[in-house]
């Protein structure tokens, strides 16, 4: 996989992307992301992205011009499957939208700032916009280190053990059970003793029921519409 993402300040994305699983990924041939410096589309010696909103009022618009140069030279290399825009108006990102886009080949993300992309660029080249939450960033830069990651974690290779990612939060609609390791006794506290036991289809069914009884606690939404209840055997 390939994601480049195009971005007003590329140092913000230097960090995610040149450690731990992610950068494992790139020296594996598994996926690779490229960060694009808008600003080297300028279209004048000041190197100058954003413009002032037609209509008035406060904050600086990303100017039509550097995105779609820019945009239009990464598509003359390679045919994208998304061409993404992160901003606080996209469909809310989650589990199943990372599960979906792990299975593209190419994906272009386009890091919103100011106050927004020119509308038209939105319309003639964005074809998925998306949000990590209802709240604001000062840019899209960090949004879209969390969506890469949330990507290419899924792509098979990427893990040591692939199983890892089927268990996590939300992938069957739940939260994960609580997890322990050694030692098994801690100042008084105990490991409990189902998963000590050896018994793998207990172990299943008690990590069932603790994800269902913790999605209930923590996350009830999550659950409507569902008629799953702690005590029943995982299928």
């Amino acid at each position: 996989m390939q994601i480049d993402i195009i971005t007003v300040v590329p140092g913000l994305l230097e960090g995610p992307f040149s450690h731990s699983i992610l950068k494992r990924a790139e020296e594996k041939g598994l996926a690779k992301v490229q960060v694009h410096n808008l600003r080297e589309y300028a279209t004048n010696k000041q190197k100058q992205v954003d413009d002032y909103a037609f209509g008035g009022g406060a904050g600086m618009v990303m100017m039509i011009e550097p995105v779609a140069r820019c945009i239009e030279a990464l598509k003359s290399q390679r045919d994208y499957d998304e061409i993404i825009y992160m901003t606080p108006d996209g469909e809310t990102f989650d589990q199943q939208m990372a599960n979906s886009l792990s299975l593209k080949g190419n994906l272009m993300i386009l890091c919103g700032h100011y106050k927004g992309v020119d509308e038209r660029i939105r319309q003639r080249y964005i074809t998925r916009e998306i949000s990590i939450g209802d709240f604001v960033l000062s840019g899209g830069e960090l949004a879209a280190a969390v969506v890469a990651d949330a990507v290419i974690r899924l792509i098979p290779g990427v893990l040591n053990d692939e199983t890892s990612a089927l268990t996590d939060s939300f992938q069957d609609g739940l939260l994960a059970p609580p997890i322990y390791t050694r030692p098994a006794e801690y100042e008084g506290m105990k490991v409990p003793d189902i998963l000590l036991s050896g018994h793998n289809e207990k172990i299943a069914n008690w990590r069932f029921e603790e994800s269902v009884r913790r999605t209930k606690k923590r996350r009830p939404d999550l659950l409507e519409g569902k008629n799953i209840e702690a005590g029943e055997k995982r299928k």
